[in-house]
């Protein structure tokens, strides 16, 4: 972007969203399968609607009983918070069509003899960095993510009454000289139970932004451009109000549009599949390498081909002035890192039930746990890269 001043934003959307349900419902079969056996292959997609969730796929590894698997899609919509006439983990009616993953895929994927493991698909993924936050996340979907993440925690605590799981946030930030400077709009909209006017909504909404977001951010912030509910009531939500599926928020589970995108989703999938693994080790890297202090900003495309183990292409971008960097980078990471499908799994520790955690407020930004969540997240190479 040429421009150095400009406005910017972001949204997300909360665990309650109808795709955020299915991301969760699939990424809890990905998990099911890992647990029992860590070389599982899955790739699963689920629909949600009223009352109804359909399960559909190819998975290779243990037999997991149909029931059991139900049972499990039960629990996460239990979780989630949906008890309502429309949409109830008590009494949606839950299909499962999951079958064996193709023998062609398969053949491309697994490795032969001396041949290393290929990637489970060809395609493009990206990696980004900035220091417009701690967590070296873009500011306006950091943000926006937080707001969300705050509600959902406090409405399942019970401190935060009569909102619902389905909601969406939006942050707008002014941008001086490349730095967000200030936000100038937030949106907010969340289901709420019916006897809840707009008024009051309101008034329970607000500090969740004033909570989230840097008191510097929005001290100036007019009131008349923080939006809640602007078209009126939201009682009707989830997948009852709006069909769902598996995959269809992948901006919002990356950067906030802050990057480019290659377009593969995350959930559901197994991580040879680079769609996710190779999207995380280029987070780790472009994480890595801003944290070093090599460049205020680092993008990073890996691509692969089916089949084919080391990447086809490898592409840094720093921030202006920077650029003299990327040769040293770039040789940096070709001595210290295997990004083979199998090397990433390897050096992330991919092959772990650790999905179901991500599938909402996103896939980056986040903290490492000691189970293994978020290791893409991690800062513990940033000394190769001291120039």
């Amino acid at each position: 972007m040429s421009n150095k001043n400009f406005l910017f934003t972001s949204e997300s959307v909360s665990e309650g969203h109808p795709d955020k349900v299915c991301d969760r419902i699939s990424d809890m079969v990905v998990d099911s399968y890992l647990s029992m056996d860590p070389v599982s292959r899955v790739a699963c997609e689920t629909l949600t609607t009223t009352n109804k969730v359909i399960l559909a796929g190819e998975t290779r590894g243990p037999k997991i009983n149909k029931d059991e698997l139900i049972e499990k899609v039960r629990n996460c919509i239990k979780d989630i918070g949906y008890d309502q006439k429309g949409f109830s983990w008590k009494t949606a009616n839950i299909e499962t069509f999951l079958h064996e993953q193709s023998s062609d895929i398969a053949m491309g994927v697994d490795s032969k003899e001396n041949k290393d493991e290929g990637a489970g698909d060809q395609g493009i993924m990206f990696g980004y960095a900035c220091t417009e936050t701690e967590e070296l996340m873009p500011a306006p979907i950091y943000y926006s993510h937080k707001i969300l993440r705050l509600m959902a925690h406090d409405r399942k605590n019970g401190t935060l009454k009569g909102i619902e799981p389905d909601s969406k946030s939006q942050v707008t930030m002014l941008y001086q000289n490349n730095k967000p400077i200030k936000v100038t709009s937030v949106v907010i909209s969340t289901q709420h139970a019916k006897d809840l006017n707009q008024e009051k909504v309101r008034d329970l909404i607000i500090p969740y932004i004033n909570k989230s977001i840097p008191k510097e951010f929005i001290e100036s912030l007019d009131s008349k451009e923080i939006y809640i509910n602007p078209t009126g009531q939201f009682i009707i939500g989830g997948p009852d109000g709006d069909t769902g599926l598996t995959g269809r928020k992948i901006i919002v589970d990356t950067y906030g549009g802050a990057a480019p995108h290659g377009g593969g989703a995350f959930s559901g999938k197994d991580p040879t599949k680079v769609d996710r693994s190779a999207a995380y080790a280029s987070r780790y890297l472009a994480k890595n390498i801003v944290s070093a202090g090599v460049s205020k900003k680092c993008l990073i495309q890996l691509a692969y081909a089916i089949g084919v183990s080391k990447p086809l292409s490898i592409l840094i971008k720093l921030d202006d002035g920077d650029e003299n960097k990327v040769d040293e980078v770039k040789k940096i990471i070709n001595q210290n890192f295997d990004l083979s499908p199998r090397g990433i799994r390897e050096m992330l520790n991919l092959n772990k039930p650790i999905y179901e955690v991500t599938s909402a407020y996103g896939h980056f930004g986040r903290k490492p746990t000691n189970k293994g969540e978020f290791s893409w997240e991690k800062t513990d190479k940033a000394d190769l890269f001291n120039l």
